[in-house]
């Protein structure tokens, strides 16, 4: 039952209005999609199952070391005061907010939550539409159908970003060195790499891309960061917390039985090992606070994508507060798996090493629904396209980085990281 309150000033003129309905299957959300600038298209996919969206019914903008709270209570207001009429009553049903959120607290690039005009949703068998608009009346259905087909990028060029290869594995080096003299146990470090085009990127080609070729992974689009994470930050989902953690990594030769040997090797490796102790130990000491029960699993697993694996543990646990998905993103950022132990001499390092603004990646990146309920992931193997310049981006990878660290063999590692952007561009399987 939907009920009318006066809107904030401080989130709309007008009310929030939404009106959720069954949909019979679309087929692929993707082709979904129309030609939209970058940031008026939202994407949360693992394989056939998710959301996307297009448009901004409504946009808040924040940054500082309050953008989350700040964030939180903006979409409190939007939610507290919309009109809703939820046919289907599935988490992701009713008005959603995609959001991305910068990495350092100082970042420029700030953090946004955009509320689409119409998303399309599936889970399993089921599908439907969500319509969203301002003012007193409920917004009719659009017509659902694919779209035209994405534009593949011409005339691709890469080039380095902040550091060479060579510059960064001599960051590497240094970082290793203070790592040894003792004081921080890890640091992860990331390089970013330049992209440009002949014309504006189509991001629905890049996320078409990834979605074929990274189905293991949470493909994303939100404000014009777009990418295909492995890592999932949080779930929350009726009281039930969840979160996958990655740290450790080996490349992937396309030799299955020597890969099954890589993998083998890297569950057995001391110094993968022991980074993947660290993130595990942070994510579960931010999540304790906020559960009743949980389980960390004593020994992780390996993850196989299609260019690397991963030592993957998945922590749970029961909600036992008022928090929401959002809220315990907060609490978990920047966990060990993308900044370091301990937290704040490895945020420094960063600072002082990668000589470069990470803006939006190894931020979280995800939506939040109505009720709080929603999944935020690890902006990594991601991009962004700049505001005003549509035909370039940033792509970005990052290493974590230990006392038993090879400088060479993380710019490897790196650049297999960087493997799924590049081959989205061009065209590569």
């Amino acid at each position: 039952m939907s009920t009318l309150h006066e809107a904030p000033e401080s989130a709309a003129s007008a009310p929030l209005v939404a009106r959720t309905v069954d949909l019979a299957d679309p087929g692929p959300l993707l082709a979904l999609l129309p030609d939209r600038p970058p940031d008026e298209l939202a994407s949360w996919l693992r394989g056939d199952d998710g959301l996307v969206g297009w448009g901004r019914a409504l946009t808040f903008e924040t940054s500082g070391p309050e953008r989350f709270a700040a964030a939180e209570h903006w979409w409190r207001e939007v939610v507290g005061h919309a009109v809703v009429r939820d046919e289907v009553g599935l988490p992701g049903t009713g008005p959603v907010a995609f959001g991305s959120f910068c990495f350092a607290d100082d970042s420029p690039s700030g953090a946004a939550l955009v509320i689409p005009e119409v998303l399309v949703g599936r889970r399993g068998e089921r599908c439907w539409l969500t319509t969203v608009g301002l003012g007193s009346q409920l917004p009719g259905a659009p017509a659902v159908r694919p779209a035209e087909a994405p534009r593949a990028p011409e005339s691709v060029a890469f080039a380095d970003g902040a550091l060479t290869g060579a510059q960064w594995s001599g960051a590497v080096a240094e970082a290793v060195g203070r790592i040894t003299l003792g004081g921080m146990d890890k640091v992860v470090l990331a390089r970013d790499l330049e992209v440009s085009t002949d014309g504006p990127v189509d991001v629905r080609w890049l996320l078409g891309r990834l979605s074929a070729s990274y189905t293991n992974t949470w493909v994303f689009a939100a404000d014009g960061l777009v990418g295909a994470t492995p890592e999932l930050l949080v779930r929350l989902e009726k009281g039930l917390v969840t979160s996958r953690v990655l740290a450790g990594t080996i490349r992937r030769t396309g030799d299955d039985s020597h890969d099954l040997a890589l993998a083998a090797s890297l569950a057995r490796s001391s110094k993968d090992l022991e980074e993947h102790e660290y993130a595990v130990r942070s994510v579960a000491d931010a999540l304790r606070p906020h559960c009743s029960s949980m389980n960390v699993p004593e020994s992780p697993f390996v993850l196989h994508l299609p260019n690397v694996m991963h030592l993957a543990t998945d922590v749970a646990g029961v909600l036992s507060g008022a928090a929401t998905s959002l809220g315990l993103a907060a609490s978990l950022h920047p966990s060990a798996a993308v900044c370091g132990t301990p937290r704040e001499v490895a945020a420094q390092a960063i600072a002082e090493l990668e000589q470069m603004d990470r803006g939006r990646y190894a931020g979280p990146v995800g939506w939040m629904d109505a009720s709080g309920d929603g999944e935020w992931g690890i902006a990594l193997r991601c991009g962004s396209v700049g505001p005003g310049d549509p035909d370039r981006m940033r792509l970005f990878a990052g290493c974590g980085i230990v006392a038993g660290s090879d400088p060479e063999s993380e710019l490897a590692e790196s650049d297999a990281k960087l493997v799924p952007m590049r081959d989205a561009f061009t065209g590569t399987p």
